[in-house]
């Protein structure tokens, strides 16, 4: 909205005008104006959470070997990250471009599904919350709706990248003059660094196209589930999913600038994505709004981001990632939500394997392997035999296990953003 009032001031010679055209203006005003929100309007929503006794109780309060019972902390606190994302978003993005109002939409969309978890939970006094199948649903439904308009929008294309011989030693790269759709994706420590869906489903001959959109929004729709679920796995320790998803979006803030940038993307030899820089100012808002959330989850957490903030911000994160055509970087980028999530499958796994033998065992002695880290031996299952059962030895205080998680991602990041030159 500002951003097109400035621009129209800008026609009348108006002072400071202009710089609203300048994505680096907008970017970091949008970064400071996140994070104040989220710490403004966070303090009034933990007051009124608690003034009317909305509060989750310690989901293990036995886990925790230091003694801090987080009795009566208000959750739900996911609902600060979305207002102090969209608001920057709606004040000072391009509203008109189709990136920018494709994340809107999945902002809303997954605030609403995790919010229904949150509501049920909290309101409705049921442990389980929101049935597994509808959220797997809801995951589904903006899966198809990202993947569709990226494949129907005009405005969803790219330049592809070609590298150009000279000689016997010196390599060009340049991008195609013509704009296209495309189904290509980055891959990571490969020379050629593009793969392109069609190709995969060369078997099907004339239709492969069709075939190669068609698993284009398939993969769409399972990133999306996996990166949103692994941030809901993740959000099990005070600043632990929001400290690695603020990282995390620092990377793909970096992916979508030199993505948008026609010099970058040529020097980096990846593809070049028109428009893609709104997302820049996106990324900026959402990692304002989580260092202002921060403020009060950091531990002891004054309040938790539940469902609301945990399902949104994982979706965000990988529709960021497939827009910029990066989403085979996810492995990488979110390797830690991976292992969560991993950890998780393996565990449950295991343990159902050998109960059908009659035997109780498990790999971990908690899980999510965040919890591993802060779990006593007296604390473990009497009778039940661990493969790791002496890993890690003794219990981490909790903010120590949350720091050297950020020092982990920080860690992939950057290997991330080296594997675009690592080939």
């Amino acid at each position: 909205m500002l951003y097109y009032f400035f621009r129209f001031l800008e026609q009348f010679g108006v002072p400071g005008s202009g710089m609203w055209s300048y994505i680096s203006f907008r970017s970091l005003l949008a970064l400071i104006l996140a994070l104040l929100i989220s710490a403004w309007f966070g303090e009034r929503f933990i007051k009124m959470m608690k003034r009317r006794n909305i509060s989750e109780t310690q989901r293990d309060p036995e886990i925790d070997p230091f003694g801090v019972n987080k009795i009566n902390v208000p959750s739900m606190g996911g609902v600060i990250i979305i207002v102090a994302i969209l608001v920057p978003c709606i004040l000072l993005g391009r509203l008109r471009n189709i990136y920018m109002i494709l994340m809107i939409i999945t902002t809303v969309w997954l605030g609403l599904l995790g919010f229904a978890d949150d509501y049920i939970k909290i309101f409705k006094k049921n442990k389980a919350g929101l049935p597994g199948k509808f959220k797997i649903l809801g995951q589904i439904g903006i899966g198809l709706i990202v993947g569709l308009t990226l494949y129907f929008s005009p405005d969803a294309v790219i330049r592809e990248n070609i590298e150009v011989q000279h000689g016997s030693s010196n390599t060009e790269v340049v991008h195609k003059s013509d704009a296209v759709k495309s189904t290509k994706t980055t891959i990571p420590f490969v020379k050629n660094n593009n793969l392109d869906y069609t190709e995969v489903m060369s078997f099907c001959g004339r239709y492969k196209t069709q075939a190669g959109w068609l698993l284009m929004v398939l993969v769409t729709i399972f990133v999306i589930a996996a990166v949103s679920n692994g941030a809901n796995l993740n959000d099990g320790m005070d600043g632990m999913a929001a400290g690695n998803s603020a990282i995390i979006c620092i990377a793909l803030g970096i992916l979508a600038y030199v993505s948008s940038h026609l010099e970058f993307a040529s020097y980096l030899n990846i593809m070049y994505v028109p428009g893609s820089q709104e997302l820049v100012i996106f990324i900026c808002a959402m990692v304002g709004a989580l260092i202002g959330f921060l403020w009060y989850n950091a531990y002891p957490a004054q309040i938790f981001m539940g469902d609301t903030g945990s399902l949104t911000i994982g979706g965000l994160i990988a529709v960021l990632a497939i827009i910029i055509h990066k989403e085979l970087l996810i492995p990488i980028l979110c390797g830690v939500f991976l292992l969560e999530s991993l950890s998780v499958i393996l565990q449950v796994e295991y343990f159902k394997f050998f109960k059908r033998k009659g035997q109780m065992r498990r790999i971990f002695k908690r899980t999510p392997i965040h919890d591993a880290f802060r779990t006593l031996p007296s604390q473990l299952v009497p009778g039940c035999r661990y493969l790791l059962g002496n890993w890690p030895h003794g219990a981490w205080h909790e903010s120590k296990i949350t720091v050297r998680f950020w020092i982990t991602t920080i860690l992939l990041a950057a290997l991330t953003i080296i594997t675009l030159k690592i080939r």
